[in-house]
């Protein structure tokens, strides 16, 4: 089979402030990256982005899944070659786009339920320790070097995933679908619905519900997250909630910074943070908010529905410094062992300099 051709210029914008810095391909869906769903499916180096627009290519923002691979594979046979443009036509119609941002909680339910099937087929888990309550335990995997007590895992409704050297702490309630990714941890006595996925050092406390950490972010505490995403080293303030439904039940619009327009995202949707942001201790978040990347937001008031890159207070008219910015963010990495890279800086700085 040749080299699977992915882009991901026309789909980058419209997934902000996610893309703002990593690319498509590292938006964390289910348990796995869609660039680590895209190795296990098809082998390391199978698919690969092309700037070349004179290549047809698959959107960079499909969902891999064993049937889409499956598809793929058929395309390669009946082609003897490259892909032409009718079949990548013909594999999109099999396949479902993440466009926006609230596509990825939206759907992270079958992605858990993929990745699942992926990463346990033909392996055992770890046994389900004595003092934890389990429902449906043939749809719960436990990785090596898991820690759970006295905790209850209930899979009825979707499948259960504990990674390695995860922590679920005493009187934790979960309900599939649920992942948790190397070295997370849930807090005691926290409510965590499906369809949830905890990154790799993320940490999950209160009530959470259909909610994507992409990694190494935290809710430790109490407060109502629900029908969100936040991005990679965030931290929510004890006791932040964020309204995931209006009172009127009506659908939600959500600001799109590429067209500079809102957008209908349905009747729920919640908080969307962009990495190193962070909010104050009972900060409250409306329906569809947007927080950009690098954001601290603190103070009295409810923040505004969008929320800009390198935002400083509740209002989001401020700038935050760049070198306060660049401290904080040192800061908490150091939390969990990480330093900054010079890659990430430069990024940043790229964000920086265009507000």
């Amino acid at each position: 089979m040749d080299i699977l051709p992915l882009q991901e210029v026309s789909c980058t914008n419209d997934l902000l402030p996610f893309t703002a810095t990593r690319g498509v391909l590292d938006i964390r869906m289910g348990v796995l990256t869609l660039r680590e769903k895209w190795e296990r499916l098809l082998g390391p180096n199978n698919a690969a982005l092309t700037e070349d627009p004179n290549t047809p290519a698959l959107p960079a923002n499909i969902l891999p899944t064993r049937a889409l691979a499956a598809r793929i594979r058929e395309e390669f046979s009946r082609a003897g070659g490259p892909l032409t443009q009718a079949a990548i036509d013909r594999i999109i119609t099999h396949g479902r786009l993440i466009r926006y941002p609230w596509h990825i909680f939206q759907h992270n339910a079958e992605a858990i339920i993929e990745d699942f099937e992926i990463l346990t087929a033909g392996r055992h888990s770890q046994p389900i320790p004595s003092s934890v309550q389990a429902v449906n335990p043939e749809s719960i995997f436990i990785e090596v070097d898991a820690k759970l007590s006295n905790c209850i895992l209930n899979a009825s409704t979707g499948p259960i995933y504990i990674g390695r050297n995860v922590e679920i702490m005493d009187g934790a309630l979960i309900r599939g679908p649920f992942a948790a990714g190397e070295g997370a941890v849930v807090k005691m006595g926290a409510k965590i619905y499906g369809a949830t996925t905890l990154g790799d050092f993320s940490v999950a406390g209160g009530e959470i519900k259909n909610t994507v950490f992409f990694g190494c972010s935290n809710k430790g505490h109490d407060g109502y997250l629900g029908d969100a995403v936040i991005g990679e080293w965030c931290n929510l303030g004890a006791g932040t909630s964020a309204s995931n439904l209006k009172n009127n039940a009506a659908d939600i619009r959500v600001w799109h910074p590429a067209s500079g327009g809102w957008i209908n995202a349905g009747p729920k949707c919640g908080l969307l943070m962009g990495d190193y942001s962070r909010s104050a201790v009972n900060t409250t978040f409306d329906t569809g908010t947007i927080v950009g990347v690098c954001c601290n937001i603190f103070g009295q008031g409810t923040p505004p529905k969008y929320v800009p890159d390198f935002s400083w207070g509740v209002a989001g008219t401020v700038v935050y410094e760049w070198d306060k910015a660049l401290r904080d963010i040192a800061n908490w990495k150091k939390l969990k062992n990480q330093t900054l890279s010079e890659g990430q800086i430069q990024r940043l700085k790229h964000i920086f300099d265009a507000l």
